[in-house]
């Protein structure tokens, strides 16, 4: 980083050296794609939770509110793909549940990437979004809810999780929606039922039934390693967030879009830009809850 640093200080003095307008505006480049890096670096030392580093299983499910609460549920999926784009990071699909006009009524994605956990457990909550809703003939405005949970993706050598055969209600069926060749033309889907504690899991992204149950597996024991943390540590506030129902009073960012206005109701960090923000620009707000994070943390600790 030092290299490019000098690098750029001896760009910008030939650009000013020859008035070099095309040079100044590498410079420019220059700068904000270093500025990036910093801060990038600065959110990283915001991070040094046991599960920080791992992937991400991120869950949204749609709250009441029929086609409105669907379709926003697809555009919160949309945001968090365009910003695992942006990051460089790749975003699985693993099962995905269509609305029936519009939308979806929930989804699971793994996010794959260096801190994925660390950093969209920023987004584990419910997010509100406030619209004239393009579903009303009448252009009312509309409020709509959708919950969005996330737990660290857990490798075998992480946690060892044995689950008893018996314990598992096993279910195959046709997956819906879009798919490949043999994806929904095939009874390759798989959900997964823990009995003793009533979670779930789902997959229908992959092509052989062999495949959806492996990732089934790694999900659920996903889950329960959380749920063992949560009943062992009493951790449930630092690793997953406090969460509410999925309706008015519970949300933790709230999207405006008529007043153009993005919120986050435990930081206070807004922003007018809220196109930009629905295109996956979430780091503002992910940086602040980290930092709003550690500043309750110092607050416990030193009471």
């Amino acid at each position: 980083m030092v290299r490019q640093v000098e690098d750029l200080q001896t760009l910008n003095e030939l650009a000013v050296a020859e008035e070099d307008a095309s040079t100044e505006q590498e410079v420019r480049a220059g700068i904000d794609a270093l500025r990036a890096k910093v801060d990038d670096l600065e959110v990283r030392t915001l991070l040094g939770g046991d599960y920080d580093e791992h992937d991400a299983i991120v869950s949204l499910h749609a709250g009441a509110g029929g086609t409105e609460s669907q379709d926003w549920t697809e555009m919160l999926l949309r945001m968090y793909l365009r910003w695992a784009e942006r990051r460089g990071f790749t975003a699985e699909v693993i099962d995905r549940l269509e609305g029936e006009e519009a939308g979806i009524k929930s989804a699971t994605f793994l996010m794959k990437g260096r801190f994925a956990y660390g950093m969209l457990m920023s987004e584990h909550g419910v997010h509100r979004l406030v619209r004239i809703s393009p579903f009303d003939a009448n252009k009312r405005r509309h409020t709509s809810f959708a919950a969005v949970d996330v737990v660290p993706a857990i490798e075998d050598e992480d946690v060892q999780i044995d689950i008893p055969e018996k314990d598992l209600k096993i279910d195959v069926y046709r997956s819906s929606g879009p798919g490949g060749q043999s994806v929904n033309t095939t009874d390759s889907a798989v959900r997964i039922t823990h009995l003793p504690t009533g979670i779930v899991a789902t997959s229908q992204n992959e092509r052989s039934q062999l495949q959806n149950r492996a990732v089934c597996m790694r999900v659920l024991k996903a889950r329960l390693a959380e749920l063992m943390r949560q009943e062992r540590a009493e951790r449930l506030e630092q690793l997953r967030g406090e969460q509410k129902g999925i309706d008015f009073g519970s949300q933790i960012r709230s999207y405006v879009l008529d007043d153009r206005r993005v919120k986050d109701t435990r930081t206070g960090v807004e922003t007018s830009n809220t196109e930009v923000v629905l295109d996956g620009d979430i780091d503002r707000f992910i940086r602040a809850f980290l930092e709003w994070k550690r500043a309750q943390a110092t607050a416990t600790a030193g009471v």
